[in-house]
């Protein structure tokens, strides 16, 4: 990509789903490793600090923008890498929308991915925090991450057990900023069954639900049916969409963590809670609701979703300010109530 596709004072707010945030001093899109590192290099020879900017939908940029270099992945390319009548190995560019990615395999009859339908983003994005839902999680399915190492510009591939997947972890993110992912390779099964371990997904299919793309697609309008009565599918026309999606991560605690927060909060009674080795995750949604913060709470520029307490909504006209101060409160709100401290999952840029 030649040097021209450079802009300068690019107003980063719309690039994002809060929609907060100021301008890039230098936007530089890259679609390959070679741009990528010309993209390194100009940040370098001009003494500027850079930044990597997805489809913009887990992060919170300053306010006063990013001074520097950000670069954008811009490469959508998908190929076949392998296939063997039972399973398809693909590889895709970092730039390529998730949920493209996603309609493409249902449409394939390509199983494994079906319950990530409707997550915004990029593909680039998926490993980092290896993104999951109803059932699902993208490690289950790749195969190898291609990266830059921005430390010393030489490319590799990891392999999946090498990217050190955990809920919403992985090796990229416990070093921010040190990997950065070009291409990443998922191998996706072909005449799938489709996935049914979400109890709400599973309802809405018959049985035994259909196999292949019928099966598949039952499953894809289900979850986005799910995630759009959530605000959680970007939509212009759905202010409870103006959001990071999740902003808290759902707790993991001890046994005995999760039984004092079901004694104060569910008085005994039920509490959602998963075994995760010999920790339990909570539902930080849960939580937040019977800390006795209900959807639509705050009568400021930013509040909870109407739809679904877990996702902090830009009502208009917030500032990245706002939305810090506001999470702070749910945070002390629900540690006050529960005992339980959340953690962001949203990634602060220029702070």
């Amino acid at each position: 990509m030649a040097a021209e596709s450079r802009r300068q004072d690019v107003p980063l707010a719309p690039l994002t789903t809060l929609g907060v945030g100021g301008n890039a001093r230098w936007l530089v899109p890259w679609r390959d490793v070679a741009e990528l590192r010309a993209g390194l290099a100009f940040a370098a020879a001009e003494g500027l600090p850079w930044w990597l900017l997805g489809g913009g939908s887990n992060v919170i940029i300053a306010d006063a923008g990013l001074p520097g270099v950000v670069l954008q992945p811009a490469g959508t390319a998908l190929r076949t890498v392998t296939a063997d009548g039972q399973t398809r190995t693909v590889s895709a560019d970092a730039g390529l929308g998730w949920d493209a990615l996603v309609a493409w395999s249902v449409a394939e009859g390509l199983g494994g991915i079906e319950c990530l339908s409707g997550i915004p983003g990029l593909v680039g994005s998926a490993p980092i925090q290896n993104i999951g839902a109803y059932g699902q999680e993208v490690a289950e399915v790749i195969t190898a991450v291609e990266v830059l190492d921005t430390r010393d510009g030489s490319a590799r591939s990891f392999s999946a057990a090498e990217c050190g997947f955990g809920y919403r972890d992985s090796v990229f993110k416990r070093a921010p900023g040190r990997w950065i992912a070009t291409r990443v390779s998922l191998c996706l099964r072909a005449a799938a069954t489709p996935c049914r371990k979400y109890a709400q997904v599973a309802e809405a299919l018959p049985i035994p639900p259909p196999p292949g793309a019928i099966g598949l697609l039952q499953v894809r309008q289900t979850v986005l049916a799910l995630r759009r009565a959530k605000g959680m599918v970007v939509d212009p026309a759905d202010p409870d969409s103006r959001s990071v999606g999740s902003f808290f991560v759902n707790p993991i605690v001890a046994p005995a963590v999760a039984e004092a927060v079901r004694l104060r909060l569910a008085a005994g009674g039920a509490m959602p809670a998963w075994p995760v080795g010999d920790q339990l995750k909570l539902s930080a949604a849960w939580l937040i609701e019977h800390s006795g913060l209900r959807r639509g709470f705050g009568d400021g520029p930013v509040g909870l979703s109407a739809k679904h307490t877990l996702a902090l909504v830009n009502r208009g006209g917030a500032t990245a300010a706002d939305v810090l101060a506001f999470a702070a409160q749910v945070v002390t709100h629900v540690e006050a109530a529960s005992g339980v401290r959340l953690e962001r999952e949203p990634v602060l840029l220029g702070f």
